[in-house]
């Protein structure tokens, strides 16, 4: 069974296909980049509609399939921006109607669960989820999977994008910002939220916009922020391995690409004694593999959905979906 997968939730519109023993035969994305600023949904959407077609057409030609052999067409359906959302969820549509084949809605959060399960070969590990909108510390349990931990104000990928911002950079801001952060040297005390499971970074945020202001060089900001921020992540990955006697921790989203937090996470888990694993950077950044691959599950479970029924759902949380593979079928 091949699967295409469509990526389109937020700033990167993303064509997948991958087999049915997860091997990725091609990824086609694009990522928009504002002149100024922050993401504009808007422009960002814009920005899909007019390179998602291409992205087809080059992920088809890279993995050398033609359109009769790909068996279902999987989008993110949520949570994003939904002009984003909604221009992945055209093109999908469009190309199940075109080849007379299975529409499958795919939660973006569970993707990138699923996708950093299968490669690990971790059956049931905590997932630490940390990208742009989206901050979870992440369990299975009871036919779904839960959020036992979570952002309280924004995401962190968002909030080092703010930050790396507002101190003169520009979008994506997490990338630049860990490069800065290895030339600095000195730690400077900035707010600790945990509360209980839950993180928040708008303390953080404000606090070193003002170190900023009050003349501390850049570097050293940097590594301070990430030292506090994935601190707070470690911790709470910590306590949910605790609490729920479990001994793996596998790392999902586009923030799971930093080097920092990789080490951090893999010292405190085999610490415990247990094993850690974060996917490729190319599949730790959203992508349309991940969507085709969490399309595959779906499919082979039996769920998809006509097009009246394939409405985005921004707001569409990761302890809300059914995941029947995971009860009804060996992953």
């Amino acid at each position: 069974m091949v699967l295409l997968g469509i990526e389109s939730t937020a700033h990167t519109a993303s064509v997948g296909i991958v087999d049915d023993t997860a091997r990725v035969l091609s990824i086609a994305s694009d990522m928009y980049r504002p002149v100024a600023g922050g993401i504009h949904p808007r422009e960002a959407a814009n920005h899909h509609v007019d390179l998602l077609p291409e992205l087809v057409t080059r992920a088809l030609e890279t993995a050398k399939v033609s359109p009769r052999e790909i068996e279902g067409v999987a989008f993110a359906q949520g949570p994003g921006l939904g002009p984003c959302l909604r221009a992945g969820a055209t093109v999908a549509r469009t190309l199940a109607l075109l080849w007379d084949r299975p529409l499958v809605p795919v939660n973006h959060c569970v993707a990138h669960v699923e996708i950093a399960r299968v490669l690990s070969g971790l059956d049931d590990p905590i997932l630490l989820y940390a990208s742009g909108g989206n901050t979870q510390v992440i369990v299975y349990g009871g036919g779904r999977y839960r959020v036992l931990g979570e952002t309280l104000d924004v995401g962190i990928g968002n909030f080092l994008d703010k930050l790396w911002i507002a101190l003169g950079g520009t979008f994506p801001g997490g990338p630049a910002l860990e490069a800065e952060a290895k030339k600095g040297t000195e730690l400077h005390p900035l707010p600790y939220s945990v509360h209980g499971m839950d993180v928040a970074f708008s303390g953080m945020l404000t606090a070193t916009i003002a170190l900023s202001g009050d003349g501390v060089p850049r570097p050293d900001l940097a590594y301070s922020v990430e030292s506090t921020a994935y601190g707070m992540l470690v911790e709470i990955t910590e306590r949910a391995l605790a609490h729920r006697r479990r001994t793996d921790v596998v790392l999902g989203g586009g923030v799971a690409c930093n080097e920092r937090l990789r080490s951090m996470v893999r010292e405190m888990v085999e610490g415990r004694g247990g094993r850690s694993y974060a996917p490729p950077k190319s599949l730790c950044v959203d992508n349309g593999a991940m969507i085709a691959w969490a399309g595959h599950l779906a499919l082979r479970a039996g769920r998809s959905v006509p097009v009246e029924e394939s409405a985005v759902l921004p707001r569409q949380r990761t302890d809300l979906v059914p995941t029947p593979w995971r009860t009804e079928l060996p992953a």
